[in-house]
């Protein structure tokens, strides 16, 4: 019987009564009220609110309703029921304006300054009277600029009135009309209509001839909107904000992520079959594919369909407003044929280039979508070269036969004697170089295209379809805006050299969600170009979050650089899985870079079966394997300082917690510059079981705290040349030789806190000529 009282107790506990949450009543208007489906894609802030609390603490009751006033609100009986429901603790959230200024509308209209007043005081007293916790905001912005593009109010004494009950009664405050305004004008006249309601006909069942509506939200609008509202409670220190939910377990709160637009098409469906499409295998589908996407364009857009079968083709070229949908029994195989490929100007490794032409392309263009359950095969096995390292000696025989060429060491296949001479010629294809399109086809074979490369295009959804055997990188987006990938599977030989799964370069404002990556190269890689030309293109990658992926092989789970000379920064990463891949977290970059990457959170990722490092900060990145071959070494640089110039690059302000990584060569590694320390690193509450802990070259201000190294080597830790290093609450391994070495003449500020270092046979080390004075124990 006590066995069975205790079981009930935990789970009634487990399972509390809404009762017991805090609740936030919001009455107000249609800019926060909740929309039918119908409505879509009309939103109210107070819609997206509860997304940014713990739903088992606080409930969002949203009590707003299109036109209401704060009189037709009371006359009507919606605020009797909200006071019935409210109980002592909980909090209510008051705006109104736009419908207490009808001033020909008897029943709504309430001037600002005497009705308007009384009504929000009304609503105060009787909140108060319940326990309740009284919020007022100001009216929400509507879009207004004039014909100059200066932005103007219409909102009149509404604001101020607000402000005057709330100074009055001394009750909180959130100026929405100032800081909504603030967002509004920082996207411009053309830009911030994002926000609002600005549609074309045949999107939308309830607006078929479309509409222009500069006071209700989009979803993307009401989003910013709700964030705005969460900012205020936050920086006011409302109690409230203790409830705010976290992403993952970074510092970060969900309101304060990036808001990624969605793209959306017309219902009209254009079927590759009614333009000449055969799914026979044989027939090259190029042209009726990409004369479908080309009518269904022009007619204002909607989707493509691929249906079941084997359809063969070559390149396809996206268009604006275009969805192509690969049916779960389709496979869109590409061509192994070079003729079907032209070259094109394009851009190779964060260089201006000549490539053949990608697969799958688009530039320019906005509102694009590769859709469905299908599969995307870019018949990558016959522009990759194959290293014999890399195969079992009976599928280097099985290759060698197969046709193609070997280098001149025989350890090298080639598919054809011009992708050979590719990778014998210097800079081959780089129009810095001096190649241009006519003087590439000695090795065009060589010019392997990445297989999908979207340029300068906004809204892009890539959804539930599978990619795999890339000539090159499998996703390419570089200078988009607002990228969803979802769902997807992304697939590659374990060793197709560049054979990356996805590369966002210079793109703001991204979502990658719930993907699984396998493949030969990095999986999910952050990028802003190369050396001088990406300095110059001065573009960065941020902005964007990765949440809730796997990554299956490849060199880097989730890696920035090494090409990100344009900068990266604001990412956010949680929930991921890197399994067998060479690195786990792998930040990289070299001398000549030059850029800054910072502000990244990460947070929740498990690794298993890691060849190098767990998590790496590398400066000295050579472009070869992170993990050496048999008989190879991984050799350290000579640390000599050079000065700092534009192409000195920049890590710092990295924020990691949550790691479990089981089986690696080392923990966590740091090798900054002596010229350039990589700077304000702060990893906590991680587990590594590694051959090797932690090592620290040419760091500053690297923080660990409640780290667990459980190593084979028998020195825990090194630090070389580091300075305000902070080891806090480590745990380790029983009998290591030992805990600690410190090295280098420019160590300095060590600490080493909460941690017994007597399980090692010896603490502490220092040698080249690093003093004993650099550390202090507690």
């Amino acid at each position: 019987m006590k066995k069975l009282f205790l079981f009930t107790f935990i789970l009634l506990s487990a399972f509390k009564p809404a009762s017991d949450k805090i609740q936030v009543f919001l009455i107000g208007d249609s800019t926060l009220a909740n929309k039918a489906p119908g409505d879509a894609p009309e939103t109210g802030w107070g819609m997206i609110l509860q997304d940014y609390f713990e739903s088992e603490k606080v409930t969002v009751q949203n009590h707003a309703l299109n036109g209401r006033s704060t009189k037709s609100f009371i006359t009507e009986g919606r605020w009797t029921k909200v006071l019935k429901e409210m109980k002592s603790g909980d909090w209510v959230f008051i705006q109104f304006g736009h419908n207490d200024s009808k001033d020909k509308d008897t029943s709504r209209y309430a001037a600002a300054n005497t009705d308007y007043k009384k009504n929000l005081i009304k609503f105060i007293n009787e909140t108060r009277a319940k326990g309740g916790k009284p919020v007022l905001i100001t009216p929400v912005m509507r879009r207004r600029f004039d014909e100059k593009g200066v932005f103007f109010d219409t909102h009149g004494d509404y604001p101020s009135a607000v402000k005057a009950v709330a100074k009055e009664l001394k009750v909180p405050m959130i100026d929405l009309h100032a800081t909504s305004r603030e967002a509004i004008t920082s996207l411009g006249p053309e830009g911030s209509k994002a926000m609002f309601m600005h549609l074309e006909g045949g999107f939308y069942t309830k607006f078929p001839n479309g509409i222009v509506d500069d006071t209700h939200f989009s979803q993307y609008g009401a989003s910013v909107m709700a964030s705005l509202i969460a900012e205020d409670i936050k920086k006011q220190n409302f109690d409230l904000a203790n409830y705010l939910k976290h992403f993952g377990t970074t510092d970060k709160y969900f309101y304060e992520l990036p808001k990624v637009q969605q793209p959306v098409f017309k219902k009209d469906t254009f079927y590759i079959t009614q333009y000449g499409a055969k799914n026979d295998g044989v027939f090259l589908n190029s042209v009726a594919i990409n004369k479908a996407i080309d009518e269904c364009s022009s007619k204002g857009g909607g989707t493509v369909l691929i249906p079941d079968g084997f359809w063969l083709t070559g390149p396809i070229v996206l268009k604006s407003n275009v969805n192509l949908h690969i049916s779960k029994g389709a496979l869109l195989q590409f061509s192994d044929n070079y003729d079907d490929y032209p070259v094109v100007k394009t851009s190779w490794e964060g260089l201006d280039a000549i490539r053949c032409q990608s697969p799958i392309s688009a530039a320019d263009v906005s509102n694009i979508a590769i859709t469905g359950g299908g599969i995307v095969d870019g018949a990558g096995q016959v522009w990759r070269s194959v290293k014999k390292e890399k195969l079992t000696e009976g599928q280097w025989k099985k290759l060698v036969a197969s046709g193609g060429v070997l280098g001149k060491d025989q350890t090298t296949w080639y598919p054809s004697e011009k992708s050979l001479l590719g990778n014998n010629t210097k800079g081959a294809g780089n129009i810095a170089a001096g190649y241009n399109l006519d003087n590439v086809a000695p090795f065009k074979d060589f010019l392997r295209p990445n297989m999908v490369r979207f340029t300068n295009c906004k809204k892009i959804l890539l959804d539930g379809v599978t990619f795999q055997n890339s000539p090159a990188w499998n996703l390419h987006p570089m200078l988009c805006e607002h990228i969803t990938l979802t769902n997807l599977t992304v697939r590659n030989p374990w060793y197709a050299q560049n054979g990356d799964g996805v590369d966002l370069e210079s793109c703001r404002f991204g979502l990658i969600d719930n993907c699984t990556f396998d493949v030969g190269d990095d999986g999910i890689c952050i990028k802003s170009g190369r050396d001088e030309e990406g300095r110059k293109r001065g573009v960065p990658t941020e902005n964007i979050i990765v949440q809730n992926s796997s990554v299956f092989h490849g060199h880097g789970g989730f890696v920035i650089g090494s090409e990100m000379s344009g900068g990266v920064k604001n990412l956010y990463i949680t929930n991921c899985n890197f399994l067998g891949t060479d690195v786990g977290l792998r930040f990289k970059t070299a001398r000549g870079r030059g850029g800054v990457v910072e502000n990244i959170f990460v947070s929740d990722i498990n690794m298993t079966n890691i060849p190098g490092e767990a998590i790496l900060f590398d400066m000295y990145y050579m472009a070869k394997d992170p993990v050496p071959q048999p008989g190879e070494k991984n050799e350290l640089p000579v640390m000599k300082s050079e000065p700092v110039n534009a192409g000195t690059p920049q890590f710092q302000n990295f924020h990691i917690r949550n790691v479990v990584a089981k089986g690696a060569e080392t923990g966590i590694m740091v090798r900054g510059l002596p010229e350039m320390n990589i700077k304000n690193i702060t990893i906590e509450n991680a587990v590594m079981q590694a051959n090797k802990g932690f090592i620290c070259i040419e760091g500053e201000n690297i923080n660990l705290k409640n780290v667990s190294l459980f190593t084979k080597d028998k020195t825990v830790m090194q630090i070389q040349n580091s300075s305000n290093v902070t080891m806090d609450g480590i745990t380790y391994s029983d009998n290591r030789d030992l805990l600690l070495n410190i090295t280098g003449d420019r160590s300095k500020s060590i600490k080493l806190l909460n941690t017994d270092d007597k399980k090692a046979k010896k603490s502490i080390e220092f040698g080249g000529n690093a003093s004993s004075k650099a550390l202090s124990r507690k």
